[in-house]
């Protein structure tokens, strides 16, 4: 597909909030509405060369799933699906919610796990963000300095939403692009 797929898992909605703004953001004409993994399937999600995924973090860093709490299918549900699969001709973007200051040992955590799935897979992993700005003692999405995606503190700095997903896309939303146009 020639434009960006954007896909969350979620348990409270707050996910799918910010994965709307990041839809917002980009426009119609980008991006495809945002989808939850719920009543995704692997053939639309597949067929997108570039994507955004998104996840909130959920338990001790665990994948967000039916096993830890979440009341619907989430990530730990929908990933299986996706095993056998090579996303090396994909280009992916991660976005995760957390709370820095009631889970500052292990702030968003759960972000790691689609991470490490999707590299695993020979994904081009983009998007990378900083931490400054952020107060938390610990976080396992933390590679080389950096979180491996965007991450968003609905909770702790509501205001800072909106700025933050402006910045990151103004970074990776060009290499996303560029992704589409070489798949057309």
């Amino acid at each position: 597909m020639n434009k960006i797929g954007i896909f969350y898992g979620t348990d409270t909605g707050t996910t799918r909030l910010v994965a709307k703004r990041i839809f917002k953001a980009l426009g119609a004409e980008t991006a495809d509405a945002p989808k939850n993994v719920n009543r995704a399937g692997v053939a639309e999600f597949s067929g997108y060369d570039a994507l955004i995924l998104g996840t909130p973090s959920y338990g001790v860093g665990a994948v967000p799933g039916q096993a830890v709490g979440c009341v619907e299918p989430n990530w730990a549900e929908f990933l299986p699906q996706l095993e056998g699969m090579d996303f090396s001709s994909k280009r992916v973007a991660l976005f995760g919610l957390g709370h820095q200051e009631r889970y500052s040992e292990r702030f968003a955590s759960s972000l790691i796990h689609l991470y490490r799935f999707f590299q695993a897979r020979g994904a081009d992993m983009v998007g990378a963000w900083s931490t400054e700005g952020y107060t938390f003692e610990a976080s396992a999405s933390i590679v080389d300095g950096r979180f491996v995606g965007l991450v968003v503190d609905q909770r702790s700095q509501p205001a800072l939403t909106d700025p933050r997903i402006e910045a990151w896309l103004a970074e990776v939303g060009p290499l996303l692009k560029e992704r589409c146009a070489e798949a057309a």
